[in-house]
């Protein structure tokens, strides 16, 4: 039983073929194609709302040399709330609770923009591993705590997305698993146990979209420290 708990987050597969790939390129699936008309449909209008606000609330505090980054950014957060979400469907693999997936995402793109702040303003990305008005003693120390810290930002990205996922697709599966067993035997508690199912399948698509958009979040941070 532990086991079969576990089962639901292995890499799908259809007469040996592994159908991971597919995983990844389904969302894409889902979104309108952009037209050239003045008047669009609501869900168009809807998803250029969306991505308008996104994109001020997150270009903000950065400033331009940094605004060419939007694209990516808008599409890495639609693409990580349409896998988290559909995710949450019965019968469907998230992809997004592999390490590897998520770490595919995150170490990439923080080594951009250590590399941008490394060509572009040498001084002040250096600058950042050793606060100003450090004690001489404590200088060596702190670089090395800082280096660290620099370093684990894209493991800490990726474990952050992965974690989450995991924990609520095994609490869910946890309770469900509880429902189904405690229906016969002791009905009102099974419908108790439904009820806090339903809570926490709301709190798990609010998890899923809040995850997604820490992670692009994250990395802008990332980006306006070296931009």
């Amino acid at each position: 039983m532990i086991l079969n708990f576990f089962d639901q987050f292995l890499s799908p597969s259809l007469l040996g073929i592994p159908l991971f790939a597919l995983a990844i390129s389904l969302p894409w699936l889902l979104f309108p194609t952009p037209t050239h008309r003045w008047l669009n449909n609501r869900l168009m209008t809807l998803q250029a709302w969306f991505i308008n606000r996104f994109a001020f609330q997150l270009m903000q505090p950065i400033n331009l040399k940094g605004h060419k980054w939007i694209m990516l950014f808008t599409a890495l957060m639609l693409f990580l709330i349409s896998i988290n979400l559909l995710g949450l469907l019965p019968y469907t693999f998230t992809p997004t609770t592999q390490l590897s997936l998520n770490m595919a995402f995150a170490l990439p793109l923080w080594l951009t923009t250590v590399l941008i702040g490394m060509l572009n303003q040498p001084t002040i990305a250096l600058g950042h591993l050793l606060p100003e008005g450090t004690p001489t003693p404590l200088i060596p120390i702190l670089i090395i705590i800082e280096t660290i810290s620099l370093f684990i930002r894209p493991l800490a990205l990726g474990v952050r997305l992965t974690a989450n996922l995991t924990a609520g697709h095994l609490l869910m599966q946890l309770i469900a698993t509880a429902a189904f067993v405690l229906i016969t035997m002791m009905p009102t508690v099974a419908a108790l146990t439904s009820m806090i199912l339903f809570l926490l399948t709301i709190l798990e698509v609010a998890v899923a979209m809040i995850q997604a958009y820490v992670f692009v979040l994250l990395l802008s941070l990332y980006l306006q420290e070296n931009v």
